[in-house]
């Protein structure tokens, strides 16, 4: 696309000024000419089709007849005024109304000749209406010659851009004269040996037939030219930033594997590693060996020992010389990592610290110390680890957990805090589908954890009705009785704040009564206790002073109890299923039996009952993940909102997996033969690196 004309301001097509420019800004974010040309279609309305006027239903969202006006006349006085004409096919009549422009409309109607009419059908008693219809004077000649009748885009709007006759069809009106007068300005973006490979149409045919497609197989063409396109340069940008962090970022070399990590792996350890730990410790190893920063996205779902993973990596490094810290996005998180960290090393062996905004100053400046004379090993902490006062000897290895919550200049910090940038591993609990990983952290080498360690039993989930609640109480008084431990979820949505607290409150009190003191004890968290005393009741849960906690989703992150093997989510068809599977997570810790139960009303949605469903039917939080993407969309799965990666205008991460897939592949093959993008062919790609602040508004090269 020519830079210059795209980037001209909507205001300057023909047809917008001012007033229209003003409300296309605010309603649909289009601002420029680029913008408006990528508003594309979300559906295409088949103009190939007639319908005898019997067969039109009042559910049909539109159709088109063949018919002759018979009668017109126009009804009523001044605001009561109307145009009301009759058309007449061989199998019944069919009532048109105009409320507006009465006038030019009466005009061009000539009772006697045969018109497509085209509009959304209504029934008035019990007669087929249609107010407002398209009408044009039927001919074959003009039929044939108006092909781009035949599929009619169907552009979303807004009732205030409807005030400003900026429907679809008036949009429609705006992209058809930009497209007149500039599709000659949209230039190739591709070079020629990718068009012949993967079939592509031209670009510039693309647009223009993704908006008014003469048929299906040109649509389909133009579509999948887009969305290959769209794909392949977010992979080439995601790809080539790889690559020159590679060539820019030397890493230090781990050489050995010394005392601090066998004798941890020998001695320490108080289980066998699964495979999928060993193979992930495998290529973190050689990641660390290459003289090149590592980047690697750990994937795991909760449980499934990544922790573990980290802490022998940060091991190896400690072997080399290096001093190595863990960034959590919460003080409860940093908190259980610290305790886990401390429980697995013990005593003498390594020095660990916590650094959090609660750490006392005197303490703090202990740690400082240590930090910065070399003695202090591992540092585990929230944000406060990039603070410009926290100065390392040496930081070799920076383990992240949950870097969705963390910014990318957050992250930079840490980099800088060494002369040789550290290796950076990232550690998620949310399972991400492969194509999104692909997507949201393209540039990073993804490891995964896709085994739970030898001894874990699967926790089992059922779903019970509001009926069957004093079952539920049943089995809890059974558990306790065993010695366990339940968590009891509310949930905690920002919209409904006040009634989601009343229901926490009101669930306590029939908890309270049906689970009387002394021989019961129910500690309560949620989000308006101040930290203090949300700490306290939390420490008296995990040191089993109380037997049942209930809370908002609060202790989704960062709550370890071995002991808690029961948890009861109340409401559950109002969670997300990432969302369900993360809680469940916090129980099946120890080695008994642990259960999830999902308390739902009668009344479910079709999404609800598939969440609830796919929740008893799987542990699997990747094959969760995948579900979770096809209902809401691969935007609204957490931490992608904010990515900004994620703002695809015509591609589909949950349909289009394959032709991801093939650009990314097509990408790897392109920068292995030419990473500098230097051969004549490929110049045409590296003009989106020369480009300046080419980002991803992609129509920002030529």
């Amino acid at each position: 696309m020519n830079n210059q004309q795209f980037q001209t301001p909507i205001e300057y097509l023909k047809g917008v000024g001012l007033q229209r420019a003003e409300v296309l800004k605010k309603e649909l974010q289009i601002f420029n000419f680029g913008d408006l040309l990528k508003h594309f279609p979300y559906k295409y309305i088949d103009r190939t089709r007639f319908y005898k006027i019997k067969d039109v239903q009042p559910d049909m969202p539109y159709v088109q007849v063949l018919a002759r006006i018979t009668h017109k006349e126009i009804i009523g006085e001044k605001h009561t005024k109307r145009l009301v004409a009759q058309a007449k096919d061989d199998t019944g009549i069919i009532e048109l109304v105009w409320f507006q422009g009465i006038k030019w409309v009466e005009k061009t109607l000539i009772p006697g000749k045969v018109y497509v009419i085209f509009g959304r059908p209504g029934f008035f008693n019990n007669k087929a209406q249609m107010a407002h219809p398209e009408m044009e004077l039927y001919s074959a000649a003009a039929i044939k010659q108006k092909g781009n009748l035949t599929l009619q885009p169907a552009y979303n709007s807004t009732k205030k851009l409807e005030q400003f006759t900026l429907d679809s069809k008036g949009l429609s009106k705006l992209i058809a004269g930009l497209l007149e007068q500039h599709a000659k300005d949209i230039h190739e973006n591709l070079p020629t040996y990718i068009i012949n490979r993967f079939k592509l149409a031209g670009r510039a045919e693309s647009y223009r037939n993704i908006h008014f497609p003469n048929d299906a197989n040109q649509l389909k063409e133009a579509t999948y030219r887009l969305k290959f396109e769209e794909l392949f340069l977010l992979q080439l940008k995601l790809l080539k930033s790889k690559l020159q962090r590679v060539q820019k970022f030397k890493g230090n070399i781990f050489e050995s594997v010394g005392t601090c990590f066998n004798e941890f792996y020998h001695h320490k350890l108080p289980f066998a590693l699964t495979g999928a730990q060993k193979r992930v410790l495998k290529e973190i190893r050689l990641d660390t060996q290459r003289g090149v920063q590592m980047n690697r996205l750990l994937q795991g779902d909760v449980g499934s020992g990544k922790t573990v993973v980290a802490l022998m990596s940060m091991l190896i490094a400690i072997d080399n010389g290096f001093q190595t810290c863990i960034m959590a996005p919460t003080e409860i998180l940093a908190n259980q990592h610290y305790q886990t960290i401390k429980d697995l090393v013990g005593d003498g062996f390594i020095e660990v610290a916590l650094l959090t905004g609660s750490v006392p100053n005197k303490a703090r400046k202990v740690i400082h110390e240590k930090l910065e004379d070399g003695s202090l090993n591992i540092l585990i902490g929230t944000h406060a680890l990039i603070e410009d006062k926290v100065q390392y000897k040496n930081l070799g290895l920076v383990v992240i957990d949950e870097q969705h919550r963390f910014g990318v200049e957050q992250r930079a910090k840490l980099w800088r805090k060494n002369i040789v940038p550290p290796h950076i591993l990232v550690m998620t609990a949310t399972p991400i589908p492969r194509t999104l990983a692909m997507t949201l952290y393209g540039d990073l080498d993804v490891s995964v954890i896709d085994e739970l360690p030898v001894g874990r039993i699967p926790i089992q989930t059922l779903h019970f009705y509001e009926a069957q609640r004093l079952r539920v109480f049943g089995f809890m008084k059974q558990e306790i009785a065993k010695g366990r431990q339940i968590y009891v979820v509310y949930p905690l949505i920002k919209e409904s704040e006040t009634l989601d607290l009343k229901n926490l409150m009101d669930g306590t009190e029939v908890m309270g009564r049906e689970f009387p003191l002394p021989q019961y004890r129910i500690s309560i968290v949620h989000g308006k206790l101040k930290p203090a005393e949300k700490a306290f009741e939390m420490e008296r849960f995990i040191k089993g002073e109380t037997q049942i906690m209930v809370a908002t989703t609060v202790i989704e992150v960062g709550v370890n109890v071995p002991n808690a093997s029961v948890m009861i989510i109340e409401n559950a068809e109002r969670f997300g299923l990432s969302q369900l599977h993360q809680l469940r997570g916090r129980v099946g810790r120890g080695a008994e039996q642990s259960f999830c139960i999902l308390m739902s009303n009668h009344k479910l949605s079709s999404d609800g009952r598939i969440r609830l469903n796919t929740m008893v039917k799987t542990n699997n939080g990747f094959e969760i993940a995948e579900i979770d993407m096809q209902l809401r969309g691969p935007g609204n799965i957490e931490g992608t909102q904010q990515s900004g990666v994620l703002d695809l205008k015509v591609a589909d991460l949950t349909t289009d997996q394959e032709i991801l897939q093939q650009a990314r592949n097509c990408v790897i093959e392109i920068f292995d033969k030419d990473p500098q993008l230097a051969l004549p062919e490929n110049q045409i790609l590296n003009r989106a690196f020369q480009t300046k602040n080419a980002g991803l508004s992609w129509d920002k090269i030529s």
